[in-house]
């Protein structure tokens, strides 16, 4: 089988398709046909290494993982002989950051990690990208504790993680102000946001509201910046380490001597986590947003826009038809 193999960290060069040999399912393992990954920030991340911290997951000089791909979806060809969960033939989607695989023509997963099956509002290839961006998302929001009517910013709105941050907020009922670049003001709009800044040409600092919580989606600000918009006791969370991995050490302290603090929660996700966003797609309240797709062999191409920083939303991988 066809797979995208690295066998070192680097640019997005660094990957090449290789055949290699296809996995033979363990006892609670599902064998996956992947039908469609996606090319995202994780991915890229682990690949990258530029964050050396990410090294001691991945491997401090060489990767444990070398098929990168921690989206996927697909169709299931065969199950271990002591899985309960799924059968032959389920159409399932999934979130694996530990083991990923999802960047092949077939991979395996335990039937008890992040995997459930595909809601029918969505197409096969389109359901890989329903996990990464969502369950970042739903990890901060949840650990901001911010409750209905009350106000929240989401700076870089249309990103995987930030679109679905806006959906996600406005799904617990809370009042969005979402803060993008020109040509996605529309879009942002659709998810139901409640006021939409274009930073282009407006000032997000200058909106003249607090908020409870602001969510920085694609790390560009900074806890210093967004301080004065925030009410006391309003949480500031961003998804990268900020300079100097400053967030880290203010989610440390600010919580035992300011009334406004960071948060840096540690992303997880579960069965329970994709099947909420399961729900959430069949009631029409989520929705992933597609920017584009690649073939399987187009996947340095696929590296290289996603980390040029002007996707939005997700970048879909297509790797075999249903």
């Amino acid at each position: 089988m066809k797979a995208a193999i690295h066998t070192r960290y680097g640019p997005p060069k660094v990957v090449a398709l290789k055949d290699i040999t296809k996995p033979i399912p363990q006892a609670k393992e599902l064998l996956i046909k992947v039908c469609a990954s996606t090319v995202n920030r994780t991915d890229a991340g682990f690949r990258s290494a530029t964050y050396f911290i990410s090294r001691f997951w991945t491997g401090l000089f060489w990767q444990k993982q070398h098929t990168l791909g921690s989206e996927f979806a697909g169709i299931i060809e065969d199950v271990g002989k002591d899985v309960l969960l799924f059968k032959k033939g389920d159409k399932v989607f999934g979130f694996d950051d530990a083991t990923f695989g999802g960047h092949a023509e077939y991979m395996v997963i335990d039937e008890s990690k992040a995997i459930a099956t595909i809601p029918d509002k969505i197409s096969i290839h389109h359901a890989a990208a329903i996990a990464e961006g969502a369950h970042y998302a739903l990890c901060n929001i949840r650990a901001s504790h911010i409750q209905r009517n009350q106000y929240a910013m989401v700076y870089g709105a249309t990103g995987a993680i930030g679109s679905a941050a806006v959906q996600l907020l406005k799904h617990y009922g809370v009042k969005v102000t979402a803060v993008c670049n020109t040509k996605n003001v529309a879009l942002v709009k659709s998810f139901g946001a409640d006021q939409v800044i274009d930073y282009k040409t407006q000032d997000f600092k200058s909106t003249g509201q607090t908020f409870d919580f602001i969510f920085d989606a694609v790390g560009k600000s900074s806890f210093r910046v967004c301080k004065p918009l925030l009410k006391d006791k309003g949480i500031y969370v961003s998804t990268e380490l900020g300079k100097n991995a400053e967030n880290i050490f203010l989610a440390l302290f600010t919580p035992m001597w300011r009334n406004k603090k960071v948060i840096f929660p540690i992303p997880t996700i579960d069965k329970k986590d994709l099947q909420f966003l399961k729900e959430l797609i069949e009631n029409g309240d989520f929705m992933p947003v597609i920017d584009r797709e690649y073939q399987l062999e187009q996947i340095v191409e696929a590296y290289e826009y996603v980390e040029s920083g002007q996707k939005t939303g997700n970048v879909i991988l297509r790797i075999a038809e249903e």
